[in-house]
């Protein structure tokens, strides 16, 4: 007799089984799908809500320390952002030559007058030689023919004694017209001779001028061989190496000019308006934020950038823009020439109300 059980299970069907035979299975109707666990889900939640809670108090946290860190700032003030720069002086060659030695190199500090450069001038060192021995050449000229004036004047003074006596001995009668008048053809001969000793002494003196510019045109393009730092700075590129010729003009080094240096901002119309040449300033780099540089507005540009330069609507005009240059002192340069640096980002602050204070993290250190 058959189990009631089997004879159950032998009547119920798979779902499968029980459909048409022509209906396929759907593929993967065996993998199990994957359900999360409540606790785990729970647990999921929590670490979000966590996370989230972090990342509010830290930005509340940080929004709080830039707050304290950049007070607003009063009425009176504004700022732009910038990078420190410094004029470039390029030092070049003034003739063309070859590069003979170098004495600095990028990062150099350089003094004003400091040798950095020498040029070859052997060829122009043989025609100073040259033009100083024509120079003592003339010299010896010059000499000679001051001590033929000597002797030209000793004969003409000689002649015109002579002259004067045979008048003397003429008008007594006591010697003759003849040697009178070769008298007389003596003394214009000395007198001659005197004045052609003068010419060849003035003669001489040009030639040893001559000389001695020549050597002087030498001496000078030698100098200018030799390349000096024209002011205090730092070298910033070294564009050359010893040997490459270069022609008149090449470029040997580049140097920032310590003396000027400076940062650019932008302002809107009304800020810029009211901006005036002198108006005190202070820089504030990001690599010093606790350090505000005392600082002038140099220069305030007298046209817009950015936009059109004729607008017709208020909203134009609200969007113009004008460059200011705020420099630092000259003074406060010289002191701290080992800490500039060009191209340092930062923000410039303009007092364009004079009374106005500084805030207590823009008062600079006196």
């Amino acid at each position: 007799m058959d189990d009631p059980q089997d004879q159950l299970i032998e009547g119920v069907k798979p779902p499968h089984e029980s459909a048409s035979p022509s209906v396929a299975p759907p593929p993967h109707s065996h993998l199990p799908v994957p359900v999360l666990p409540p606790r785990r889900t729970g647990r999921l939640r929590r670490v979000a809500v966590a996370l989230l809670a972090v990342a509010l108090v830290g930005g509340g946290g940080g929004y709080y320390w830039w707050k304290q860190a950049h007070p607003p700032l009063p009425v009176g003030i504004s700022f732009g952002n910038g990078r420190i720069e410094a004029d470039e002086i390029d030092i070049d060659t003034k003739y063309a030559g070859r590069v003979a030695e170098l004495f600095a190199d990028i990062g150099d500090l350089v003094s004003p007058g400091q040798v950095v450069a020498r040029m070859d001038t052997r060829d122009i060192a043989q025609s100073l030689s040259k033009s100083e021995a024509q120079g003592r050449q003339a010299q010896h000229a010059v000499d000679e023919a001051q001590a033929n004036l000597v002797q030209q004047q000793t004969q003409q003074t000689l002649a015109a004694q002579e002259m004067d006596r045979a008048r003397n001995l003429l008008k007594n009668g006591w010697t003759t017209q003849e040697i009178a008048d070769q008298r007389q053809q003596q003394l214009d001969a000395a007198n001659a001779g005197l004045a052609a000793a003068q010419a060849r002494i003035t003669e001489a003196q040009h030639a040893l001028e001559a000389a001695e510019h020549d050597a002087g045109y030498y001496k000078v393009e030698i100098a200018d061989n030799t390349l000096v730092a024209p002011k205090r700075g730092r070298i910033q590129y070294r564009l050359t190496n010893i040997g490459e010729v270069l022609a008149a003009g090449g470029k040997v080094f580049t140097m920032l000019d310590f003396s000027y240096v400076y940062m650019d901002i932008y302002l809107p119309t009304e800020e810029a308006g009211k901006v005036k040449v002198g108006a005190d300033a202070r820089i504030v780099l990001d690599a010093y934020p606790d350090h505000p540089i005392p600082a002038k507005v140099s220069f305030v540009a007298s046209e817009a950038q950015f936009t059109p330069k004729t607008v017709e609507t208020q909203t134009e005009r609200d969007k113009l823009m004008f460059r200011i240059r705020v420099r630092i002192d000259q003074d406060r340069l010289q002191a701290h020439a080992d800490a500039i640096r060009s191209g340092l980002p930062g923000l410039t602050y303009v007092r364009w109300n004079p009374t106005v204070e500084w805030p207590k993290n823009l008062q600079a250190a006196p």
